[in-house]
């Protein structure tokens, strides 16, 4: 038998132990002693020594209220009168004596902690459930209060404590003059503060209600292929009972990133006025504000405002434009770091996805960790700012935090009646609805998104609106020629969507309306193909400067721009000649621009040697053409061979080396210095110290490119000697003319007639001679710093006044 109540008394300890799982933050509970821990002197005494000074109190109250009354007396008084007080100090006495014999007797211990009040815990958590336990509970400690109250009102108002319960409405009616007042103060003080954070908490959200947006998906043109996905979000929209009948939710978040222009927000407008729902706009500066906190009441306002709008209309679309103003927070967010300078160069094979994802996450963050530490200097430091009243801004300060619960965190109930009425009668509250509301983003900037941000449930698709193809960029300028009277040709729309290869529909739109204002500036109404050509080069190159060059020096621009126009024409056949000018433009003295005439996604090595030769003809041809003197204007052709030669050599492995430098740098491995590996293909040298800047430039990556660079620039001379003819036969078509078409560019080197230079006259032998007698005229001058004393060959005509404008490469 008592064997058996061990036993049962063992098992029960273990179930009251094992009840409920220890917080993640709490140390692990000590063993449990055989007898009770020993209390401190204090703590055995603490609520004897208040009732005595409480005791105390009470005697000097009573002094205070009769001043003639002697103290023998007052503490007599207060003995016959405070009889409670004892029988407090009785049941404390006896407590503590209850503990001192549980500190010295472990089975008196046991007794108390296993039978009795083990088995009353035991007893009530198998007769009554958690809800009733809490509720029980509440009960008792509000009884326990409510008698404390009426104990207290009854000796104040000497009277019974049942009495004194009802007599409490009277007090507090008498009190009501004095609780206004401290209620006036509070609440005023309150206001004021409630009313300054309510006003700038309002601005930046506006709302279309469905008859106010027009636009429609037949109104976004170019995008076709992101429009058939958007689609797919407002059939779920309108009609969500056919994914969730099947055991799925509505994707309730949308990304659009991309280049500016490309329609984000033109598509986002069409989603509204396709779905007939509301159309909530957020501006981008909406969260920034003065004082901490601002933001956050932002955005609860603003959902508390889409919640009331999806049940009203049945759905709601909320648009968050250039959303890193509001999201930044992580660079990792497209999985990975960026490419050097910010942007991708070309699209290329994705050698991540051969790698498992956490190995691709680690070395993600390693990357991006190196790069932290490179740009302190080697040193890694704390961003962040402190803290406080004031500074609040758009991604910090909780706003980002705000926006994140909001979208996928718990919903509350709905209803004051149902929060609270409900509760307090024992009753469950209702859950909330389903909120019908659409999210869509858009940003040219994904990098800097937070990853909470981009997660599934919260933006659970991300498409890319892109620059588009050569067939959306026909679409977009058919479109928007539509609305102008033009004389444009389905071969004219082809052409300008072939010399536009990056064009966007805000600056499509923008070329035509553009086009439209030079031909009102003729007095026309009808856009020709000239107005479109003025305009393109208006737009992408700027208004020419009003300046003239001295005649020696427009010789040398002119011979510049020969040189690389002609090494385009015989090298990059990957690309199109579009325009080549003398004209002094605001941050260029002449140019040469290529297009390419097909959309293309790859490059290869060839192309970007061809692309290195193009700039360095024009130091190759200057040396050659100006006896080894060279001017200040080869710096932007010399700054961009070197960078195509270093991202061929370290990045994709175009070079003699096939290491690859970024990986190097998050793996902080040495890439030069006098521990590198030596040996023909050895590529970038390994090593046990960190890499540094002196080390890839000075080191064999730097030589390298420069071995590189001097190999292309012998190249560049040797074909431009070959060719010497046609350089100075364009230079002196280009002073002629001052700006020439690819088309008569092309005419002039192949010396046949183009659509308005006629280049026959430069295949005569002649005409050639006369042409070198003025190139060493000019170089004398220049060489001596005066004017040239030849006249310029051939008859001067009129600049041409329809060139065709081009990207400046």
């Amino acid at each position: 038998m008592i064997f058996r109540r061990k036993r049962a008394d063992s098992i029960a300890d273990d179930a009251v132990q094992s009840e409920g799982l220890r917080p993640p933050d709490e140390a692990p509970p000590p063993e449990p002693g055989p007898t009770r821990k020993r209390l401190t002197f204090w703590d055995r005494s603490k609520y004897l020594v208040m009732l005595a000074l409480l005791w105390t109190v009470l005697v000097w109250a009573a002094l205070a209220s009769d001043p003639i009354l002697p103290v023998a007396d007052a503490l007599r008084i207060q003995l016959r009168s405070s009889t409670w007080i004892y029988v407090l100090a009785g049941i404390e006495l006896i407590r503590q004596v209850h503990f001192l014999i549980s500190e010295r007797r472990s089975g008196y211990h046991r007794f108390w902690t296993k039978r009795v009040f083990g088995g009353i815990e035991r007893f009530t958590h198998r007769k009554f459930g958690p809800w009733t336990r809490f509720r029980s509970w509440r009960f008792f400690l509000w009884g326990f209060w409510v008698a404390v109250l009426a104990f207290v009102l009854s000796k104040f108002l000497k009277t019974s404590p049942v009495l004194a319960l009802f007599q409490l409405p009277k007090v507090i009616w008498m009190a009501m003059p004095l609780l206004f007042q401290i209620m006036f103060a509070m609440v005023f003080m309150i206001v004021q503060f409630g009313a300054l954070f309510w006003f700038l908490s309002r601005g930046g959200v506006e709302v279309y209600f469905p008859d106010d947006v027009k636009t429609r998906f037949k109104d976004v043109w170019g995008q076709d292929h992101v429009l058939d996905r958007v689609r797919e979000n407002i059939l779920f929209l309108e009609h969500p009972e056919q994914i969730e009948d099947r055991g799925g939710y509505v994707p309730g978040g949308l990304l659009l990133w991309g280049p500016p222009g490309t329609g984000k927000t033109l598509m986002a407008e069409a989603v509204a006025g396709e779905t007939g729902r509301p159309y909530v706009f957020v501006d981008p500066g909406a969260f920034e504000a003065m004082f901490m906190g601002i933001g956050v009441l932002k955005v609860k306002s603003l959902f508390r405002k889409l919640r009331k709008l999806a049940l009203r209309y049945g759905g709601v679309i909320v648009f968050f434009d250039e959303a890193d103003s509001l999201g930044r927070r992580g660079s990792l967010a497209q999985g990975g770091p960026n490419v050097p300078g910010g942007m991708m160069t070309h699209v290329g094979c994705n050698g991540m996805s051969y790698l498992p994802d956490d190995t691709r996450w680690t070395l993600a963050r390693q990357a991006l960790g190196a790069r932290a530490a490179s740009d302190d200097g080697g040193t890694r430091r704390e961003r962040a700012v402190m803290g406080g009243f004031m500074g609040g801004t758009g991604g910090g300060q909780g706003t980002l935090q705000a926006l994140l619960t909001e979208m996928s965190g718990l919903k509350k109930p709905r209803g004051l009646v149902n929060r609270y009425v409900r509760r307090m009668l024992g009753m469950r509250p209702k859950p909330p609805p389903k909120y019908r509301i659409l999210i869509m983003m858009a940003t040219n900037m994904p990098q800097s998104l937070d990853e909470a941000l981009l997660r599934p449930g919260r933006i659970d698709r991300i498409y890319k609106v892109g620059y588009p193809s050569k067939a959306g960029r026909i679409r977009t300028y058919e479109g928007y020629f539509d609305k102008v009277a033009h004389e444009l040709t389905p071969e004219h729309l082809d052409r300008l969507a072939t010399i536009t290869p990056y064009a966007t529909g805000a600056s499509i739109k923008d070329l035509v309306n553009e086009a439209l204002i030079t031909a009102i500036r003729e007095e026309r109404d009808v856009i020709t193909w000239a107005d479109v050509m003025v305009a393109k080069r208006l737009k992408q190159l700027g208004p020419p400067e009003d300046v003239e060059y001295i005649e020696r020096e427009r010789h040398a621009v002119a011979v510049h721009e020969a040189c690389h126009a002609v090494m385009a024409f015989r090298t990059r056949h990957h690309m199109e000649i579009d325009i080549a000018t003398i004209e002094k433009g605001s941050d260029y003295l002449g140019m040469v621009a290529s297009i390419k005439p097909e959309d293309q996604f790859t490059r290869w090595r060839t192309e970007y040697e061809a692309d290195i030769l193009v700039s360095l003809a024009s130091l190759a041809g200057e040396r050659m053409f100006f006896s080894d003197d060279s001017s200040s204007g080869v710096s932007g052709d010399l700054e961009s061979a070197t960078m195509l030669a270093s991202m061929m050599e370290a990045y994709w492995g175009m070079g003699s080396g096939v290491s690859s430098l970024p990986a190097l740098q998050a793996l902080s491995i040495n890439a030069g210095g006098p521990e590198r590996r030596k040996g023909p293909g050895s590529g970038i040298g390994f090593g046990a110290q960190p890499l540094t800047t002196s080390q890839t430039v000075g080191g064999p990556l730097g030589e390298r490119i420069e071995v590189s660079l001097t190999r292309l620039l012998e190249q560049a001379g040797e074909l431009l000697e070959r060719h010497r003819h046609e350089v100075l036969a364009l230079a002196h078509a280009l002073e002629t003319h001052k700006t020439l078409t690819g088309e008569d560019v092309i005419a002039v080197i192949e010396g046949r007639p183009g659509p308005i230079v006629d280049g026959s006259a430069y295949g005569s032998p002649e005409f050639i001679a006369e042409l070198e007698d003025y190139h060493r005229a000019a170089v004398a001058a220049h060489q001596g710093h005066t004017t040239v004393h030849v006249t310029l060959p051939g008859v001067a005509e009129e600049p041409i006044q329809e060139g065709v404008a081009a990207f400046d490469t």
